[in-house]
């Protein structure tokens, strides 16, 4: 197959989505090329996802950095003009819901590139969320949209999408996870990082919960008063280590704040967890596989399969203590089993739309 694949990633999460898919993709002979746009770009935060994940060197690495959305939105349409231009792909592959994923998907649409998207139709119908603007833009100029759960497409439908274009293909990231399961040592993480058992594993860097520093110190207060029950391991990449900090975080009894962490030591330290409390849409997808109770610091979730399949429990600051609590006293058991097609396959059903489509429109 002669047809050129290109694949943008710029942060931890696409590189976990789109591992499977471009392993799926050389296996079926694919010509493939991988852009990093560097939007997550010291090597704890990216280099040593692509070594832990089996990732191809990038082809290219932007190296467009951290800014305000516009600035680094701006950054990244110059960088992948560019880069899309030279490159002339048949299909641009984007992932998920970062700046990254926009900028690549409006530049392929300008330049007449087809796009896919992989993860397409969620939704949290919260419009604060910097997220929620870019997955729903994206999906409008996809012509492929690979959808992780059922509940998304019958968002799309509802949004008028042509039903031809939306395939139902189950999770790339439940592949990651379970392609490195048996790579994951609860023990070995929690000795490297002198937590007692039981433990709790804490992420939180979404805007509602850092940026302002009265949710920030909010956070932080119900983060000390869950400490008492059951010490946290709180892995915290720059910025989100500085605004919880600030806010009283930092030195609370309890509380073990870690450097970011590649993906196979945080998975460990997530699969031996007693609770994970979070702000992210990714763990609250691993959490569910792993039976490991989830609460997450949030109103609203763009994974509600997590919530009627999986283990997770949407709470707000003040909800905290009660929820984890409950978790701790045994009241919130493991599913008996994950949401649909959530089986390690995606990656290959994925690859086998692609080229599919390559076929019949190249």
């Amino acid at each position: 197959m002669n047809a050129r694949v290109l694949h943008v990633v710029g942060t931890r999460p696409n590189f976990v989505k789109a591992a499977p898919v471009v392993a799926a993709l050389r296996t079926a002979g694919c010509d493939q090329v991988l852009v990093h746009t560097g939007q997550h770009y010291d090597e704890r935060m990216s280099d040593i996802f692509f070594r832990q994940l089996g990732l191809p060197e990038p082809d290219t690495d932007l190296g467009v950095g951290s800014g305000s959305h516009a600035r680094q939105t701006a950054d990244l349409l110059i960088a992948l003009e560019g880069e899309l231009s030279a490159r002339d792909p048949a299909l641009v592959i984007v992932y998920g819901d970062v700046n990254s994923t926009l900028a690549a998907a409006l530049v392929a649409a300008k330049l007449g590139m087809p796009v896919a998207h992989v993860e397409a139709g969620l939704r949290s119908f919260d419009m604060t969320m910097p997220e929620e603007i870019n997955r729903r833009l994206v999906d409008q100029l996809a012509e492929l949209l690979f959808v992780t759960s059922p509940e998304a497409v019958g968002h799309l439908a509802r949004e008028g999408t042509d039903a031809g274009r939306v395939h139902l293909v189950g999770n790339p990231m439940i592949d990651t996870l379970l392609t490195h399961l048996d790579h994951f040592d609860p023990a070995a993480a929690r000795a490297a990082h002198g937590l007692p058992e039981p433990y709790g594993v804490v992420t939180l860097h979404r805007p509602a919960n850092v940026d302002d520093p009265e949710a920030a110190k909010a956070a932080a207060r119900a983060l000390t008063e869950a400490a008492r029950l059951v010490d946290l391991a709180v892995p915290l990449h720059p910025r989100g280590r500085a605004a919880l900090g600030a806010a009283g975080l930092d030195g609370a009894p309890g509380v073990h704040i870690l450097e970011p962490l590649g993906y196979v030591e945080f998975m460990s330290l997530v699969r031996g967890a007693t609770a994970v409390i979070t702000d992210s849409g990714g763990v609250q997808e691993e959490t569910t596989v792993l039976g490991v109770p989830c609460l997450t610091l949030r109103t609203t979730t763009e994974r509600p399969v997590t919530v009627t399949h999986g283990t997770n429990r949407l709470v707000g600051h003040r909800e905290l203590v009660p929820a984890l609590r409950k978790v701790l006293d045994g009241g919130q058991p493991a599913p008996e089993e994950g949401p649909p097609l959530w089986d390690g396959r995606a990656g290959a059903r994925i690859a086998a739309v692609v080229t599919r489509w390559l076929d019949h429109h190249v």
